[in-house]
């Protein structure tokens, strides 16, 4: 069966916005994509019933992505809890208009704030997270959504880096109404074998997201993207893949996501070379 893919809108800009969504979602679909990722960074953004109109014209699905900026975080003293809680809970809102199965990010702790912990610490932050997430992990679940809780590698976050840790931290919450989000590029930066790391992750897969190597354009690149593939097929993931890269122009996200340099020649060959290689393994 033919894989979703998808592109995220930060492959060209950030903040999405109603005045952008509609050029980028019919550039999504004149490339062959069959949905978009939709990043939230706040709140009214973009009018989640305006975009589902859009994207049902163009018959492409929608995926809702959150962002982690200064502040939010499920562990207090890394922001503020119960703002970031209201923030997810719009997320969430944003997917359940939208027709979105997920929300995904790394909703723990802001992108790109790090810190020391020994175990004890560690075991605290854990805790605090599971606890600040189970109101949301029930909400999600009675909205039919799931909150995809993606790890990320050792540069940007200390919270959650790898797939076991991120299934011990997140296990009394795992099927009712979260799951996991993996990203090949952090995989690639923590796992020693990513393709074993996707199948532990088996059934909490809840969504996927592919890059290459650099961060750039999935194919010529060192990922060995026919064993992601079989590995994900092993897991039985039927999800959609969601191209996410980045554009260096925009100040938030290229500086979270330390982006600075061009990935490729423009950002629309980076989103064609993707999916053509892409759909060439599927069919392989």
């Amino acid at each position: 069966m033919p894989r979703t893919l998808a592109v995220n809108t930060w492959v060209w800009t950030s903040p999405l916005t109603d005045a952008t969504l509609e050029p980028l979602a019919r550039k999504a679909a004149s490339l062959g994509y069959d949905a978009l990722e939709l990043p939230l960074e706040n709140p009214g953004d973009w009018d989640p019933s305006l975009a589902r109109e859009v994207l049902d014209g163009l018959g492409l699905g929608g995926l809702v992505v959150g962002a982690m900026g200064p502040g939010r975080s499920l562990v207090a003293r890394a922001g503020d809890v119960a703002a970031t809680q209201e923030y997810l809970r719009s997320c969430l809102r944003a997917a359940s208009v939208l027709g979105s199965p997920v929300v995904a990010g790394p909703f723990y702790a802001p992108t790109g704030v790090t810190w020391r912990m020994d175990a004890d610490e560690r075991a605290a932050v854990v805790a605090e997270v599971r606890e600040s997430l189970a109101p949301l992990a029930a909400e999600a679940a009675a909205a039919g959504v799931t909150v995809a809780v993606e790890p990320l590698n050792r540069y940007e976050t200390s919270v959650l880096n790898t797939v076991e840790q991120s299934l011990d931290a997140l296990a009394p919450l795992l099927g009712a109404g979260v799951g996991l989000a993996l990203d090949t590029y952090h995989l690639n930066i923590e796992e020693k074998k990513p393709a074993d790391a996707i199948r532990s992750a088996g059934a909490a897969i809840a969504h996927v997201q592919v890059c290459g190597s650099d961060r750039g354009a999935v194919g010529d690149d060192h990922t060995d993207w026919p064993g992601i593939l079989r590995a994900l097929d092993d897991a039985d993931y039927r999800g959609a893949l969601g191209l996410e890269s980045f554009t260096g122009e925009n100040a938030t996200i290229a500086v979270a996501a330390s982006v600075w340099r061009p990935l490729a020649p423009s950002q629309d060959e980076l989103a064609a070379r993707s999916i053509s290689a892409l759909r060439a393994w599927e069919h392989a």
